[in-house]
């Protein structure tokens, strides 16, 4: 059953690039206008890693998604969805547990008109989607109460959206924005992240943040102890905290692994 909710509508904005269409782009989709193409281009120039970097990332939702519905998680929320790439988060869950209820959130309205086409959810379970911004914390809670119950434990992913927020208090004060998140969650709650880091190739990840920022798209790569404070008071599963590609790593990743370093991080965590 799919079903679909709105918070504020923006209007499609095809002068500037948007990071999910640029992320699109990357993965080979065709759900982007000229000017994503134009950055994913130069930033592919500068590190050919990003591609390697967003395949890697639906990889790790994929075998996240896997591992938490096969540990008995029932429900899933998704903030930052993207642009839906098959398979998407509810067909993997869905796959495993027929009855799983899922909620998508973005604020882009092509990835809104995406949702209501394609992310058709299983007879038993619910598929549903709202169109919020990650910063919007209680709309998205709001109105993902609708089909989920935040009395029982859910498993809300934020993949390769936190590096777009500011840990500055006074714009995004991403710290605080994940608590707010994470303190609505019930115990037994898991948190997914990954994010690019300049730990790994710090000279290739600085060229392409400086692009980003020059198409007016914010950019902040963290060190491997920035990111794990995101999971502060949670417990890690293992393998903790890893680069992306090394996290479960199944055959796929492998391979990947032998084209050359991600620079992403990737972590899950249960809420105690």
């Amino acid at each position: 059953m799919t079903n679909g909710r709105e918070a504020a509508p923006t209007q499609l904005d095809t002068s500037r690039p948007h990071p999910a269409r640029v992320y699109d782009w990357w993965l080979g989709g065709k759900d982007n206008y000229p000017v994503d193409e134009e950055l994913g281009r130069k930033i592919l120039a500068v590190d050919p890693a990003v591609r390697r970097g967003a395949r890697a990332n639906r990889r790790f939702m994929r075998k996240a998604t896997r591992a938490l519905a096969h540990a008995g998680v029932r429900q899933f929320l998704d903030v930052g969805t993207g642009i839906p790439t098959s398979p998407n988060l509810h067909q993997v869950a869905q796959e495993i547990v027929p009855a799983a209820r899922v909620v998508y959130a973005d604020n882009d309205p092509i990835v809104l008109r995406h949702a209501e086409a394609l992310l058709q959810g299983t007879d038993e379970g619910v598929t549903d989607y709202v169109h919020a911004d990650v910063r919007d914390v209680d709309a998205i809670l709001s109105l993902a109460s609708k089909t989920l119950d935040f009395d029982q434990p859910v498993a809300l992913s934020l993949i390769a959206i936190t590096h777009y927020l500011s840990e500055d208090p006074a714009v995004d004060d991403v710290y605080g924005l994940l608590k707010r998140y994470v303190d609505a969650l019930a115990p037994g709650s898991h948190l997914v992240l990954s994010q690019v880091t300049p730990d790994l190739d710090p000279a290739a990840m600085e060229r392409a943040a400086t692009l980003f920022r020059r198409s007016g798209t914010p950019m902040h790569p963290r060190s491997r102890a920035e990111f794990s404070r995101f999971f502060d008071g949670m417990e890690l599963l293992e393998p903790g905290v890893l680069p992306v590609s090394e996290w479960r790593p199944e055959e796929e990743d492998l391979a990947a692994t032998a084209e050359g370093v991600v620079p992403v991080y990737a972590g899950v965590a249960r809420k105690l």
